[in-house]
């Protein structure tokens, strides 16, 4: 009996543990079922879900951003440079609970409210596009900080200290402090344009501002042209950005070895300008002292190279600093030599004695009766401020007789002048690569009045800009050639090397040489003392120039009062060299342009003849040792800090 219980209960026994290892086996076939239905959802179901989410925990796209290049002068002075800065970004991940801590030391080095800081270190969370809630890893806390405050800002950060005994902390608190220390917050780096002559040849340089564009989900900054040069050559200047595609670990350190794509970025090109710094910042100062005489609406000045078109100088009044350009208007930054028209007045005479004198239909010494300064046409009076009975060609330009202008374009014709007209470059731009030039009015002679023939020719019924008229008597001075204005002259590559380079550009003939040579020797006789600019002359130099003093028409009417004066010559007359324009938009306390802009015209000459060794060609003792020089390298550019203080712009009438 006890026999059989034995046996009874180790069957019983066994039994069991059969049961057990089939359980514990069954156990382990679900295990390894689910085991396996889980790799194959990771490895098949989910696998595009969680290699993206994976490759988005650790790949990481970083953008290498070029430099922007210079706009340099002829001699190649910075008008417009790149310095590195850095830009101060922050994780606020990482940052945890610290946030009042980490402003409390940053925010008297970045200059930001404490407040304003700890709102920026709290993390964030968002739904992105693929429906995943995430958590902000960057925040761009200051741009534009130099590389020394960025030591300080690093410095406070390493020293930070948070009221804990950090050696009893775990791992893992010990490691969250060290993250905080060392890569919470970090310096990317960034730039900044600089324009080191502030003011110096504003309105040709233009300006450039900072746009945002997004890199991996991560905001970058980069530098965009706004105006002048800095918007018409962006795409040179800006360069190529490079990048690199690479692998993360936990704590957002690249993993070298696992760099897909490293793409070196190509910097931008230097762009140089036919500008010469020393000649812009004569004109610049001669304009200021103008300014401050007459307190214009606005005042320009132009230097042009009659032979080749080049722009040494170009600059108008008000204007402004492109460091910081929205502290002065719009009207400030506007380039009044090309945005804006206004009926030339009689520098527009040039136009047509010259046509005629091209045409044959007049000769210098041919006369014109000129009613003793009255003269009706179209049943519309026509006077000269200077009366006079007869004039010749030539005197006519002296005299700068308003009638007898008008009879030689009558001679012309309306057809043959409007040709006159077009092929001088008026009405249409002159193509200058500078942004908002405008084509000025030239109607077609179906629209012109009964008047047209006899206004036209004296400056009047046809609105030009400042640097038409400049480029029409640079054509004069180059034998009746027209050349298009010519700024840029080079593009070069940051090791100096020229990628580029621009020609002067031929855009027609528009008069005969000998009717070229004819107007230069009547010019001549507007500096001398009979003629209506006399203040002009040069001591040691031949100028051929001519006054403009335009009545200003508003709403169709011509006002009392308000006048738009200019004068343009150049020289050395029958060699020239240099071609300068001044205009004065409403001038005060005298408005004849032979009172106003000529004397402005001679210091700009007398001042940029010495500088750029132009060789005298009135013939004297002391002349004609003058050796030939070559001109030297640019002396200290007196900046916008050192000149005289702006004037008002906006003076109430006497």
């Amino acid at each position: 009996m006890a026999a059989g219980g034995w046996r009874l209960g180790f069957a019983m026994a066994r039994k069991l543990q059969f049961r057990r290892i089939a359980a514990l086996a069954a156990l382990l076939v679900a295990a390894y079922l689910g085991l396996g239905y889980r790799l194959f959802d990771l490895q098949f179901v989910r696998h595009a879900e969680l290699t993206d989410k994976s490759e988005h925990n650790s790949k990481r796209g970083f953008l290498k951003a070029p430099r922007r290049g210079d706009i340099r002068d002829v001699r190649g002075n910075p008008l417009a440079t790149t310095v590195d800065v850095k830009a101060i970004c922050a994780d606020p991940v990482l940052i945890g609970t610290c946030q009042v801590q980490v402003a409390r030391s940053l925010a008297p080095l970045l200059d930001l409210p404490q407040a304003d800081l700890v709102g920026l270190l709290t993390p964030k969370s968002h739904v992105n596009a693929a429906g995943r809630t995430v958590t902000n890893r960057f925040v761009r806390l200051r741009s534009k900080i130099s590389p020394e405050k960025w030591e300080e800002i690093y410095a406070a950060m390493t020293n930070l200290t948070f009221g804990v005994d950090e050696k009893k902390l775990t791992k893992d608190g010990r490691r969250f402090f060290k993250d905080l220390r060392q890569s919470a917050v970090f310096a990317r780096n960034d730039q900044l344009r600089i324009y080191p002559d502030h003011q110096l040849a504003a309105h040709v340089v233009g300006f450039a501002g900072s746009e945002e564009i997004e890199i991996d989900g991560e905001p970058i900054n980069q530098i965009k042209g706004h105006d002048g040069i800095e918007l018409v050559f962006d795409k040179q200047l800006r360069g190529m950005a490079g990048w690199r595609l690479t692998e993360t670990d936990n704590h957002k350190r690249e993993v070298v070895v696992r760099r897909e794509q490293d793409v070196d970025a190509q910097d931008g090109l230097n762009v140089v300008l036919t500008i010469d710094s020393v000649v812009q910042n004569i004109v610049e100062s001669a304009l200021e002292d103008g300014m401050e005489k007459h307190s214009p609406i606005s005042i320009s000045g132009i230097v042009v190279r009659p032979r080749t078109g080049e722009i040494l100088a170009m600059a108008t009044l008000p204007t402004y600093d492109p460091n910081n350009p929205n502290d002065k208007d719009a009207d400030s930054r506007r380039n009044r030599v090309i945005s804006d028209m206004a009926e030339p007045g009689s520098t527009f005479k040039i136009v047509s004695v010259t046509g005629a004198l091209s045409d044959g239909l007049v000769k210098l010494a041919d006369e014109f009766y000129c009613e003793n300064g009255l003269f009706y046409y179209g049943g519309k009076p026509l006077r000269d401020d200077h009366p006079s009975k007869t004039l010749t060609v030539e005197g006519i330009i002296t005299k700068s007789s308003n009638i007898g202008a008008a009879k030689i374009g009558i001679k012309m014709g309306e057809d043959r002048l409007y040709e006159y007209l077009k092929a001088f470059g008026f009405g249409q731009r002159t193509q200058i690569p500078l942004p908002g030039e405008v084509n000025g009015w030239v109607h077609p002679v179906n629209k012109w009045s009964k008047v047209s023939i006899a206004r036209i020719p004296m400056g009047q019924g046809i609105t030009t800009t400042r640097l038409q008229m400049a480029m029409a008597m640079s054509a004069i001075a180059n034998k009746g050639m027209l050349m298009r204005p010519m700024l840029v002259q080079r593009l070069d590559d940051q090791k100096g090397n020229t990628v580029a380079r621009f020609s002067p550009l031929t855009v027609r003939q528009v008069v005969s040489p000998e009717a070229a040579k004819d107007m230069t020797r009547a010019l001549k006789t507007v500096v001398e003392k009979d003629g209506t600019a006399a203040k002009a002359g040069l001591e040691h130099y031949t100028v051929a120039g001519k006054t403009g003093t335009a009545q200003k028409a508003e709403n169709g009417v011509y006002v009392r009062g308000k006048y738009f004066s200019s004068f343009i010559g150049f020289f050395p007359a029958d060699n020239p060299e240099i071609c300068i324009s001044v205009t004065i938009d409403e001038p005060h306390h005298g408005y004849y342009g032979g009172q106003t802009a000529a004397p402005i015209f001679k210091r700009i000459a007398e001042l940029s003849a010495n500088y750029l060794n132009i060789r005298p060609d009135k013939a004297t003792e002391f002349t004609n040792s003058l050796p030939v020089v070559t001109p030297g390298p640019v002396g200290p550019i007196r900046t916008a800090a050192a000149r005289s203080p702006t004037p008002n712009l906006n003076p109430k009438s006497p």
